[in-house]
């Protein structure tokens, strides 16, 4: 068997001893180019939160929820935009260790919205919500947070006050609310039962106003889940939970990821081209039952991590959401993502839970709502969420 070349243990095989120290300057300075080109193609990219902590990567979407003794920047008493189903200290909720609460991400820290600062981003522009009654809550908040520094005025508001518009005079900001539970056409405005979606139809409701903001907020929720009837081409293809109809069983899954298409396929052919963000989907907390069945939310601590598993509903709603989002990113949408389920997991706390009337008969056993937030509470910190979107946004334009 022929012997290889013996190489001795102080000596580099791939450098000849008569030309070594020319090859390895060589080498190095090859190296440096290297890392400097490295360094300089992936340097825009990067955000602060790249630099905010170099052992734990900052994410926003994960965290826990830590103990802050400061409590909200409003109060039932300083706003009034609070619907009276989500303004639990005035409904007479006695434990308020819910508002002393904090999201900290893993890596970094998220600072809570500064209203002078977000007003000041937002001046001359327009901002719109599209959804259902959750995106209500959260504008809600988002009014009473900005209402520290100047109070909305509202202009405007369809016969149902379900669909709204303000105007913050000093900045002239506009902020829209549009009632769209389904995103697509639907029944819904006629009748809440056997309810009718049109799959290749949009609700003209918020795509009439499209073109009118340069802010959108965005997402779809619990409507999915009711009893519908899917039209296509002026066909029944199927429905979700229509027993005894005699229809293809299609699944909520398969309306929603429908929706989004349609939605996103509308953006993209459009020639306006506001910043869009995707609103993940809400996580509801009934235990021992449903909203319709006598389900409650007692809980007056967030979750730990661990400590709950998602309901397998809820993961499959947010999970198509993401594989939609990332489709929309491939079509050249500016799009965003507000991805607030997994905190909101953590929070069964923050609900109104029996507390939705004025000081309810407890003894009666009311029906409860585990699904909104009270205000102020947890649902504030999706608008600390959206301030960070919004700044990084603003970031990226002027990096290009």
């Amino acid at each position: 068997m022929p012997k290889g070349k013996e190489v001795k243990l102080d000596q580099d095989p791939s450098v000849a001893p008569g030309g070594g120290l020319c090859q390895r300057l060589v080498l190095l300075l090859g190296a440096a180019l290297l890392l400097a080109f490295v360094y300089q193609i992936t340097l825009p990219f990067m955000t602060w939160h790249d630099f905010s902590d170099q052992k734990e990567e900052c994410d926003l979407f994960y965290g826990k929820w830590v103990k802050d003794t400061s409590g909200p920047f409003y109060t039932n008493s300083s706003c009034k935009f609070i619907s009276t189903p989500q303004d639990c200290l005035t409904n007479g909720r006695p434990n308020t260790d819910y508002l002393y609460w904090r999201w900290k991400p893993y890596g970094c820290e998220l600072s809570p919205l500064d209203a002078r600062k977000f007003l000041n981003y937002m001046r001359n522009k327009s901002l719109v919500f599209i959804g259902d009654s959750i995106l209500r809550n959260q504008m809600e908040s988002l009014l009473c947070l900005l209402s520290e520094v100047e109070e909305a005025v509202l202009v405007y508001h369809d016969k149902s006050f379900q669909s709204k518009t303000w105007h913050l005079p000093s900045y002239n900001i506009t902020l829209g609310l549009i009632w769209a539970p389904f995103l697509i056409k639907s029944t819904e405005a006629i009748s809440k039962v056997d309810l009718q979606l049109y799959l290749d139809a949009l609700d003209d409701t918020w795509t009439s106003q499209y073109k009118k903001y340069d802010y959108i907020l965005l997402s779809g929720g619990q409507w999915f889940l009711k009893e519908t009837i899917f039209w296509e081409n002026n066909t029944i293809v199927g429905c979700h939970y229509c027993q005894g109809k005699n229809l293809k069983e299609l699944g909520m899954d398969y309306s929603y990821r429908k929706a989004l298409q349609l939605v996103f396929q509308f953006m993209s052919t459009s020639d306006h081209k506001p910043v869009v963000v995707l609103r993940t989907w809400t996580p509801s907390h009934f235990e021992h039952g449903e909203w319709y069945n006598g389900g409650i939310c007692h809980r007056t601590m967030p979750f730990k991590e661990g400590q709950y598993n998602a309901d397998p509903v809820d993961a499959i709603m947010r999970d198509l959401e993401l594989e939609e989002f990332q489709e929309g990113l491939k079509n050249g949408l500016r799009l965003r993502l507000l991805d607030e389920y997994h905190l909101s997991m953590l929070r069964p706390d923050g609900h109104p839970g029996p507390f939705r009337t004025f000081h309810p008969d407890l003894s009666k056993k009311p029906q409860e709502d585990c699904l909104h937030w009270c205000l102020p509470g947890p649902i504030d910190t999706w608008n600390d969420l959206l301030m960070e979107l919004l700044v990084e946004e603003e970031a990226l334009r002027a990096a290009f």
